[in-house]
């Protein structure tokens, strides 16, 4: 396969939230996302239209299996080709099956195997892009503003999910499913010219002792790149440290939350307000560290604000009243949001470049992969047992993660490259 020719990338001078090569990969990567979060939820409707509610949730769940179970093939991908091209392509294909799925939608209704199929091929698709979207920063801007770029990476991600749904309902009530796939079509298509005006820089040959010897197999540098995390004294804490933390908090700011805000009776509107504060403290978390670019002390600011935000998380089954859940969660979500950018900046940092899609793909698949077998879990223990306990044991379960973090010497240690 031939590599995408590339322009040296010049290392900006200013910093990475002025650096017009940044913000032009930054508007498509925002552009993709939000066609994600209107494709969820056109699929869900159409779903919902053709179907009964067991087959709503087989339709939304379809594509968590191929992005489980190829991401880290997708990682082997990203290192082994320009990561722009596999973006490029993973968004043609996207764009491409998205309209279609639009035309047959506003021809006639759809059947439920293509909608199963339509899923399936778009969490496919997912599991070639994540990875590379994850490799790609450090051949758009320099070392020293990789933190930057992770800050503003979780701010777009936060965009996509407040702005997305919105405008998928918006255009539902417009014109149906087909009128709300289109739109996300159309936001997969404005990604393509943006990432195409992306100066990408070539990567410095890896250090000798990283360098594969001749040409190797698929699986031969997924097993390098697996050996990599594992014996590096840093990558491998990290990665442990965010499964555990996704294991132990997912399920229970996700699925619990609901099940909580149900016993207490607050109401759809106090779930709303309760996630409303969640996510505005996640991301003010994040855009310290964008606007910020360094912290000192990285690593153990992370497990610190692991350890706090894993200590909120298990009060909040405990809290009587709507307005208390609604500060704790707050709280909750801005340490959450300082120990998820630090730790992906960490990742981004730390990690050889010519690993950085494997180790992306293998932190990615404990999200999309580990995280979600939790979900049943929490849900039929806080249906025996109630809330508070379930709160309470998953957050001593994520505390776990932050504790094993402070005993760690290189993640105590570990700082940012300085600009």
């Amino acid at each position: 396969m031939a590599t995408l020719e590339t322009t040296p990338a010049v290392r900006p001078a200013a910093a990475a939230h002025r650096d017009p090569n940044v913000l032009r990969w930054l508007t498509a990567y925002t552009a993709s996302l939000v066609g994600d979060s209107i494709y969820f939820v056109a699929l869900g409707w159409s779903a919902q239209r053709a179907a009964g509610p067991a087959e709503v949730g087989l339709v939304m769940a379809a594509g968590a299996l191929p992005r489980a179970v190829l991401m880290l093939g997708g990682g082997v991908v990203a290192d082994r080709f320009d990561p722009r091209r596999v973006i490029l392509g993973s968004d043609s294909l996207r764009c491409l099956l998205i309209l279609s799925v639009a035309a047959a939608i506003a021809l006639t209704t759809p059947a439920l195997w293509l909608l199963v199929a339509v899923a399936l091929v778009f969490g496919a698709v997912d599991a070639l892009f994540v990875p590379a979207v994850g490799a790609l920063p450090p051949r758009i801007t320099g070392p020293g503003q990789l933190a930057r770029v992770t800050g503003l990476r979780t701010l777009a991600m936060r965009v996509g999910q407040v702005a997305g749904p919105p405008i998928g309902g918006l255009a539902m009530g417009l014109g149906g499913p087909a009128t709300a796939f289109t739109v996300a079509g159309a936001l997969f298509a404005l990604s393509l010219p943006l990432l195409l005006s992306v100066r990408i820089s070539p990567l410095a040959p890896p250090p000798e002792h990283l360098a594969p010897a001749g040409r190797r197999t698929a699986r031969a540098d997924l097993t390098d790149g697996l050996r990599y995390i594992r014996r590096h004294r840093l990558l491998g804490p990290l990665v442990l440290v965010g499964a555990v933390c996704e294991l132990g908090l997912t399920g229970t700011l996700n699925v619990g939350m609901v099940l909580l805000n149900a016993e207490r009776g607050w109401g759809p509107s106090g779930y709303g307000l309760i996630v409303a504060c969640f996510g505005a403290g996640a991301t003010v978390g994040a855009t310290l560290l964008a606007v910020v670019g360094r912290l000192p002390r990285a690593g153990l600011t992370m497990a610190v604000t692991l350890l706090l935000g894993s200590i909120g998380a298990a009060v909040m089954g405990l809290v009587p009243t709507l307005w208390s859940a609604a500060v704790l969660a707050a709280l909750v979500g801005l340490n959450a949001g300082v120990f998820g950018t630090l730790d992906g900046a960490l990742v981004q940092t730390t990690a050889d470049p010519a690993y950085l899609g494997r180790v992306t793909s293998v932190v990615m698949l404990t999200m999309v992969g580990l995280a979600p077998l939790s979900y049943p879990v929490v849900g039929a223990a806080i249906g025996a047992w109630g809330a508070a306990p379930v709160f309470l044991g998953c957050g001593a379960f994520s505390c776990l993660g932050a504790l094993y973090a402070l005993a760690s010497r290189p993640v105590r240690r570990a700082e940012l490259p300085r600009r």
